[in-house]
This record gives structure tokens, C-alpha cells and sequence, in this order.
């Protein structure tokens, strides 16, 4: 490799904004635009994943995939490449083969390149890196359920440096999206359906994965989890106000507090304008407004999607055109539209500075990342020792997965006491239901069969009896997650008759476009438990022996038809390889629970969907006007202990504030029961007269808190006017004088604690400067 002297952007000792421009100088247009590209040299999923188009004349899926995939890594990088895709995550393969192909295909960029520009590799890692032998982490649904940024951000940080020693340079996580969809099917991959649970958590996530030099990529960017239907891909009806006020807030402020580093496109459309068209949301937001300086990557095949897709493009160059002039940066997974961005700009018809810039921006990231320092080197950048299931991983897995489980009803039967209890469902014998679709044995082992689970996971049977040793457990499955298939039902009710408690373990088994119930492309026509598991569960009930439920789902499913009627419900959104121990643990009272809800539980099958977010007219203060019912079975934030809590003595430190003031609001959280136990309070604000209809309440600020017996705190919200602010009619946000209700209490329809603040002056106006959080910070009355 050359030296600094005759390749000067190599030299460390420049900033690293001279390098890029030095090294981008140096560049031939070729050679520029081979940055913005891409290549999957591992991907075999091409007849697997996506469905042929042959409505119009556009290529088909399987012809997208060949496009950039009937190049070899070799004629891929023949000008240099951007990216290397999914290096470990395409198929099984062990450390040592990780390390080897890594170093191989740096070799193959490398060997035919004027410049010696390495490429940047990027991998997935929402539930943990996305590799065989991996850790599996709860999935993202699971991380909103403990209220815990601190305890997602060490997460992220072990993921980070798992994938920065395997040579991993770049993570696809976190998803920012918010749910507006309980029936979609990537809701498990969601922090939930509150923008400030989503934003502080995900934040959390880029903090800790960056901090291990690991680059965070936010998606999806934007829109993507209100599809209507719930349909994977589909269109969105959003005006920019919902879009402004609830969807971008979330990226938004992972940006300003945590330094995200990138941001993913969505695939879906707005309004009718998809969003790797949209130049109001990729320029005049995150760009100008925001001061975003990061790259924007392409969702795997968005570009060529243009054409086949959304039909805004002609043709898959057509769609590179797209996709360049309005603000991708780097087209992902392989290179397809932006194959012919070169004639495109030889002939006038693309600017190259629009080249320029977008190539810029990656070269920036290679010079931190340090792949242009003059010792970098393919086998150097393996650094350390790759010990992808640590002991240190597992036990974080583990706290998550403790912190995550939600008890929704005690009932009569939790803690248990039984001695003869029958284990039945689909979910019992299954350690696959424990992990999300982008955990690698979901995501990819399907494929390989004979390749196991790549990690030691324990089923939630043989977890309950480790933990009920001298309990007389007998399994019967009933039933499959989907189909149906009945003729196990006998079996189980004569189970559950000869024992003393039922434990009825169902819900989810996420996989990929269809091949699951949850997961991307599994969306849900209602929200009934899928299959026959509902009816398995009204045959258990009918033997009269107690019934309890353990659902383990990623979304939420309506459990009205017989939640009344059970002796317990536990709500387990998938907690990961470690999770079946958990929800042992809470079942048998070891575990004190302590998860809240990140999404309702709705009561019907229909009628729904219907998140806290609603206006009164969409709330339960509509009744009488519609026959559907608008309250949850239990509400956002809602999550049941075996201990109990107290939240009182409310304390303002004002009661008016001027429009760029600050207010404190403090309370008092007791244990009032006999265990130690984490209670989440949460403060909500209510705008009592608005400009234009907003949701009843907000939650603006939590705190996760353990005591002791007895124990009491002080938490304290500190709240700027800069929360209250919104999008007002002409779509500017303001800050308005004006009464805000404040609510504290542990859930959103458990709010004892209230009073009213007022804001004075005028409307103000304001910007990606405001105040994005609320800080909290909790004391012993004591003075301890």
C-alpha cells in the first residue's frame, strides 16, 4: 500500500475532512460512483425472499437480484466498492471461516485498485450480530418493556464490540420506527409505540454501539411501520404533521443526542411519494434543518424498487438517478441502479457534484473508521480475539430478559404453588419462539437445517423444570403456531383435567415473509393468537382445572375473549436465548417481574388498531359515538409486580413558566409491599386547548427505579417548555402559552398524581435546537 507521501489522504495527521477532499481529487468518476455501491457476494436468498413482478414490463425480483448478483466480487470492485454486505450473516460458518472470508474479500477489493480503497462492511444487529454462534438478545419490543436506556446501551456496546473484533465496520440497527400497527409484522422489531420511549432507548442503542467504533444506522427512514393494513411495503396515508410530530421525532433526536452515524431509507411511500424520491425528507429535514452529516444507505434493493416497485422510475438506472439526486448516498445490498450513474453524468443528464457529494460522505467515514490510515491492513482489521456467545454477553442477555417480561394478572395461581402442572402450546417445546426474525437462527438457519441453533438455548419447558425441580411437569404441544390442526387438543385437555394448574404457553414464531408469524413480511389479517391457539386456550378453560397463559409474541395479541377467566397471564415479548429462564423465574415468584408494557394489549380481535396516542375522539372519552371499543385490556406502560408501589405527594416547583422556561415536577415512589422490586414511573403531559386535535396524553419523561421493602424516593422530572411543542396548522412547531395537565403515576391509565402548569408569553417558534428530553434524577428523601 502506498505511502502517505504519494497518497497524502492517508497521512493521520490531517483532518480527516482534508483527507476525503484530497482522496475524492484523486478519483476518477468511476472510481466515485464504485463508492457508492455495494456487493452481497454471500447472499443466497435470492428465490426466497421476494416475489416475481410481472405486472408491468420492469424486471422482475429475481432478475433485481441478478442484476448486481451475477457480478462476481471481482468485476464488482473493479473501480473500488463502497461496501462489503453481510460478510459473516449469510450462512453459517464458523469464527475461523468468519475471519478468513472477511480478509478474502478485502484482498479481492483491494487487489485490482488504483487507489488501495477498502471497502467498509456492514453486517446486521438488531437482536445481537447477526452471525452464526452469536449471542441472541430480546428483541427491540423487548428492550422498550424495561424502560432501561442505560441497560440497552450496555447491550448495544457488547454487540459493537463483538462485530468491531470480527472487522465489522457498520451495524443496521437500530429501528426507530414507531408502531402504529399492532398487525404489522415488524412491530417485534420496534421499541414500541410511544416516540419518547422509542427515541430514548434507540438513542441509547447508538450510543453504545458506536461506542465500541461500531457506526449506528438508523431505520427506517420514514414512515414504514404505518403501512395501511398493516402490509409489509405498503403505501402510507400520513399527512406531514402525523409524520412530523410522531414519526421523526425519534430519529431526530438519536441524531442530536447520540451522534447516529447513519440512516437507513424506508421502503414504504407517504402520501403517494416513496421515500428514496422525497427531497423534503432526506434534504430540507434531515440535512438542512437537521445538520445530518452522515451517509444515507439505501434499504436492500429501495433503489431498483423505485422502478419495479413504486413505478416512479423508469427502469432500474431511472431509479439510481432517483435515488442519487434525493439523497441516497450508498446503494445497499449490491449494486443495481447506480450501475449506470456514469453515463448518466457523461451525458449531462446527472450532475457530478451530486456524485461528489454522496461519495464524499463515505470517504469521510473510511477516513474515521481509520481504513485509510497507511498501517491499515485486511488481517489487522480482525482485531482481538472473536468470542461471539461470551459469558459477559449472556448475562446482559439475561437482565434484559428478566427486565423485559410483563406480568399482566397474578390472578390466583402466580407466584406458582402447584405441584402437578400441565405445560401446553406450541411456544413450550420451541426454543425458536424466544428469538426475533434477525437473529441468525430465524434468519437464516432455516436454510441449514443441519446446522442446529449455532448457540446453547434452553426451551421454556426445560427451563420451568429447572425451575420447579420437585414439580410433576407432563407436555403436551396442542397445537402448531399456525394451521388447523386440532388433533392434539384432546391430549392436552386430558393433560390440564389430571392436573392441578395449566400453563398454556403460546404466541409467536418469527420468521421472514410469510415463513412465520412475526417478523418482516409476516403481517396479521386481526389480532387473534395465531393458528388454533386461541381455541386451544378456551379447551383448556373448559377442563375447570386453573389456566395460566404465557404469551411469547412480538406484537401484542387480544386476549378479551379470556383474560377474565385465567389464573394468570404473562406477557414475554420475545426475551431471547436467555429468556426462557426468565419467564420461569417470573412465573415461579424467584424473579420479582418488572416490565411495562411498550404497547397495548388490545381486547378485540378487531376493532384495533389503536395505540395510546389518540386524540379524544379516537380514546375512551368517544364512547357512545362508535360500537368499537377504544379501552385496551391493558394500557401502555401498564406492567403488574409481586410487590406493590405507591406514587404521591406531586410537588411543581412553578406553576406558570414562560415559553422558554423550565418547571420541575417531583414525586414520592414507595414499596409498600414485602419484596424489593423496580417500579417504571412515568410523567404525561396533556396540552389542555390546542391549535389542532393532540393525543389526550404524552408520555414526556420515566424512571426506572429498585427499592427495598419500605423503601422510598424522590424522582424528579425536569421539564423545559421545548416538550410541549408541536405542529401547529401552517406546519411550523411552536411552543403556545396555554394550561398542560401534568400526570405521574405507573402506567397511562394510572395516573394519580396531577396538576396543572401554565406557559405565558407568545407562540414561539422552534427548531432542531429545542429541548428534546426530559432529565430525571431520583434521591432518598433521606439525604442518603
Amino acid at each position: 500500500m502506498s505511502s502517505s507521501t504519494d497518497q497524502p489522504w492517508r497521512d493521520p495527521a490531517l483532518p480527516a475532512d482534508k483527507r476525503a477532499d484530497l482522496l475524492l481529487q484523486a478519483m476518477t468518476l468511476e472510481e466515485k460512483i464504485a463508492q457508492l455501491g455495494s456487493r452481497w457476494a454471500g447472499n443466497d436468498m435470492a428465490d426466497t425472499e421476494l416475489p416475481a413482478d410481472e405486472a408491468m414490463n420492469v424486471a422482475p425480483m429475481e432478475d433485481v437480484f441478478a442484476t448486481g448478483g451475477s457480478l462476481t466480487l471481482e468485476e464488482a470492485s473493479r473501480d473500488g466498492l463502497g461496501h462489503l454486505t453481510r460478510v459473516w450473516g449469510s450462512y453459517p460458518q464458523t469464527v475461523e471461516e468468519g475471519v478468513a472470508e472477511v480478509i478474502r474479500q478485502h484482498h479481492v477489493v483491494l487487489k485490482d485498485s488504483r487507489l488501495g480503497v477498502p471497502a467498509l462492511v456492514h453486517e446486521e444487529c438488531l437482536t445481537g450480530f447477526t452471525t452464526y454462534g452469536a449471542t441472541v438478545y430480546p428483541a427491540s419490543i423487548a428492550w422498550g418493556a424495561t424502560f432501561d436506556p442505560a441497560l440497552v446501551e450496555r447491550m448495544a456496546a457488547a454487540i459493537g464490540r463483538d462485530m468491531a473484533a470480527a472487522g465489522v465496520h457498520q451495524g443496521l440497527s437500530p429501528v426507530l420506527d414507531v408502531v402504529r400497527d399492532y398487525r404489522w409484522g415488524r412491530v417485534e422489531e420496534t421499541i414500541g409505540e410511544d416516540p419518547y420511549l422509542v427515541a430514548l432507548l434507540g438513542s441509547a442503542y447508538v450510543r453504545g454501539l458506536q461506542s465500541a467504533g461500531v457506526l449506528a444506522t438508523l431505520k427506517h427512514f420514514a414512515g414504514y411501520s404505518a403501512s395501511r393494513a398493516g402490509r409489509n411495503h405498503g403505501p402510507v396515508s400520513m399527512g406531514r404533521r402525523e409524520l412530523l410530530d410522531f414519526i421523526l421525532p425519534t430519529f431526530e433526536t438519536a441524531i442530536a443526542t447520540a451522534g447516529a452515524a447513519s440512516v437507513m431509507s424506508s421502503y414504504a411511500d407517504v402520501d403517494g411519494l416513496p421515500a428514496s424520491a422525497d427531497p423534503w425528507l432526506f434534504t430540507d429535514v434531515l440535512r438542512d434543518e437537521w445538520g445530518f452529516d452522515g451517509t444515507v444507505v439505501s434499504d436492500y434493493w429501495a433503489v431498483p424498487f423505485l422502478a419495479s416497485m413504486h413505478r416512479v422510475a423508469a427502469d432500474n438506472t431511472d431509479a439510481g438517478v432517483v435515488a442519487l439526486t434525493n439523497g441516497t448516498d450508498v446503494e445497499l445490498p449490491d449494486t443495481i441502479g447506480f450501475l449506470g450513474l456514469a453515463e448518466k453524468v457523461k451525458s449531462g443528464e446527472v450532475p457530478e457534484e451530486l456524485v461528489d457529494r454522496a461519495a464524499r460522505r463515505l470517504l469521510l467515514q473510511k477516513v474515521k473508521l481509520g481504513l485509510l490510515d497507511p498501517d491499515w491492513t485486511p488481517e489487522g482489521s480482525v482485531r482481538g480475539e472473536v468470542e461471539l456467545d461470551s459469558a459477559e454477553n449472556r448475562a446482559i442477555a439475561t437482565e434484559l430478559a428478566e427486565k423485559s417480561v410483563v406480568l399482566l394478572d397474578a390472578g390466583s395461581a402466580l407466584p406458582l404453588s402447584a405441584s402437578r402442572i400441565a405445560v401446553v402450546g406450541p411456544s413450550a417445546g420451541d426454543s425458536r419462539t424466544l428469538m426475533g426474525c434477525y437473529a441468525f437462527p430465524n434468519h437464516v438457519l432455516p436454510r441449514y437445517p443441519d446446522r442446529g441453533l449455532g448457540i446453547a438455548v434452553t426451551t421454556p419447558i426445560d427451563a420451568l423444570r429447572n425451575e420447579l425441580p420437585d414439580a410433576e411437569l407432563v407436555q403436551v404441544k396442542g397445537c402448531s403456531f399456525t394451521g388447523t390442526d386440532r388433533s392434539g387438543f384432546d391430549d392436552a385437555v386430558s393433560a390440564a383435567r389430571d392436573a392441578d394448574l395449566c400453563i398454556a404457553y403460546v404466541g409467536d414464531l418469527s420468521g421472514l415473509f410469510g415463513h412465520g408469524t412475526s417478523g418482516e413480511g409476516c403481517d396479521a389479517e386481526d389480532l387473534r393468537l395465531p393458528g388454533v391457539q386461541a381455541e386451544l386456550v378456551e379447551a383448556l378453560l373448559e377442563t375447570g382445572t386453573p389456566v395460566v397463559v404465557v404469551v411469547v409474541s412480538g406484537r401484542p395479541y387480544a386476549l378479551g375473549a379470556f383474560a377474565d377467566r385465567l389464573a394468570g397471564l404473562v406477557q414475554a415479548f420475545i426475551p431471547g436465548q436467555e429468556g426462557a429462564a426468565a419467564i420461569a423465574g417470573v412465573l415461579s415468584g424467584r424473579i420479582v417481574p418488572s416490565g411495562k408494557l411498550p404497547v397495548q394489549i388490545p381486547r378485540h380481535v378487531g376493532g384495533q388498531p389503536g395505540t395510546y396516542l389518540q386524540p379524544a375522539l379516537g380514546s375512551v372519552e368517544s364512547a357512545g359515538i362508535s360500537g368499537l371499543e377504544a379501552r385496551p385490556l391493558y394500557p401502555f406502560g401498564y406492567g403488574a409486580s409481586y410487590t406493590s408501589f405507591a406514587v404521591d405527594e406531586l410537588r411543581l416547583s412553578a406553576e406558570e413558566i414562560g415559553n422558554d422556561g423550565e418547571f420541575t415536577a417531583t414525586v414520592r415512589v414507595r414499596n409498600t409491599g414485602d419484596r424489593a422490586g423496580d417500579e417504571v414511573v412515568q410523567l404525561y403531559l396533556r396540552d389542555v386547548v390546542a391549535r389542532v386535535a393532540r393525543p389526550l396524553k404524552l408520555l414526556t419523561g420515566f424512571a426506572r427505579v429498585s427499592l427495598e421493602p419500605g423503601a422510598a424516593v424522590e424522582v424528579t422530572f425536569s421539564v423545559h417548555a421545548d416538550r410541549t411543542a408541536y405542529t401547529g396548522p401552517d406546519l411550523r412547531r411552536i411552543v403556545e402559552p396555554g394550561d398542560f395537565e401534568v400526570m405521574v403515576g405507573t402506567s397511562s391509565l394510572d395516573l394519580p398524581c396531577r396538576a396543572l402548569v401554565r406557559i405565558d408569553g407568545d407562540v414561539r417558534v422552534v427548531g432542531h435546537d429545542r429541548v428534546l428530553t426530559t432529565p430525571v434524577t431520583v434521591r432518598d428523601p433521606g439525604g442518603g
